[in-house]
């Protein structure tokens, strides 16, 4: 699998330098830093509670190479329900590159390095995961099937996402909605583990948000979102298996105010 990833994210990146080179010619966009400060009621990861009321803020450098690369660092610090040993802190730092295939069609290879400093010796405190996503919008939906594999924790993450917008006329306004359906298999959790100790589990989410412009450079977004894991288990060599107690149904209720310059 590994090397199945490793050959399809090179073959990603040959289509995106191919882009750079034929855009060589064309007007660069100037780069563009983008800020966000979030409030989440609860903090859910791929149908797993990780925290209650959490902060998230993030900034992003996008517009890059042509419009198309940009990395960014994300974080969540939880304000309330914290879970001892999850996720207090946490900081992603991340990058995508964006090729365009097609009229609708983009091909997206990214990276997220993933950094828990309070973690206990025990559990990994930094886990690399590249990822290849597709995008495909039709009819104003857009279709996004993704892989991922993480590295450290040596398993995949399959995953597709929906997104549409609707604009209400008669309010001056536009809801976006959105819902994922994933599964994931990793093989090593558990730090020099010996058996090693497998996790694996199903999970999705549906909601929706309404961005409201403020001026030309910010924007507020009110959200809400269910959450749900299901058949999410760890097993150690010959051990039975155990359910998972992260796992969850959660629904997430969000505030978030973006500022980009």
């Amino acid at each position: 699998m590994n090397k199945i990833l490793l050959i399809a994210l090179a073959g990603a990146l040959s289509v995106g330098a191919l882009n750079v080179r034929a855009q060589a010619g064309a007007t660069v966009n100037a780069p563009t830093v983008t800020a966000n400060v979030s409030v989440v009621s609860q903090y859910m990861f791929r149908g797993q509670r990780l925290g209650g009321l959490s902060l998230q803020p993030s900034a992003e450098i996008g517009g890059m190479l042509g419009g198309n690369l940009a990395v960014g660092v994300w974080a969540s610090k939880p304000l309330s329900n914290r879970i001892p040993g999850v996720s207090d802190p946490e900081f992603d730092f991340y990058g995508s590159y964006t090729s365009t295939i097609a009229e609708g069609l983009t091909l997206v290879p990214g990276f997220t390095y993933y950094y828990y400093p309070n973690l206990v010796n025990t559990v990994h405190k930094a886990t690399f995961e590249p990822s290849l996503a597709l995008n495909y919008t039709i009819a104003g939906v857009k279709l996004t099937p993704k892989l991922y594999y993480d590295m450290t924790l040596e398993g995949p993450t399959w995953e597709i996402s929906a997104a549409h917008s609707v604009a209400l006329a008669s309010l001056g306004a536009t809801v976006d909605l959105s819902a994922t359906w994933g599964s994931y298999k990793i093989t090593d959790v558990v730090k020099n583990g010996s058996p090693a100790t497998k996790n694996w589990g199903d999970y999705c989410s549906f909601g929706f948000s309404v961005p409201i412009q403020l001026s030309t450079n910010s924007k507020l977004s009110l959200g809400w979102a269910y959450h749900i894991g299901w058949d999410n288990k760890f097993k150690t060599g010959s051990d039975p298996q155990v359910t998972n107690s992260l796992q969850a149904e959660r629904g997430v209720g969000s505030v978030n105010y973006s500022f980009s310059f």
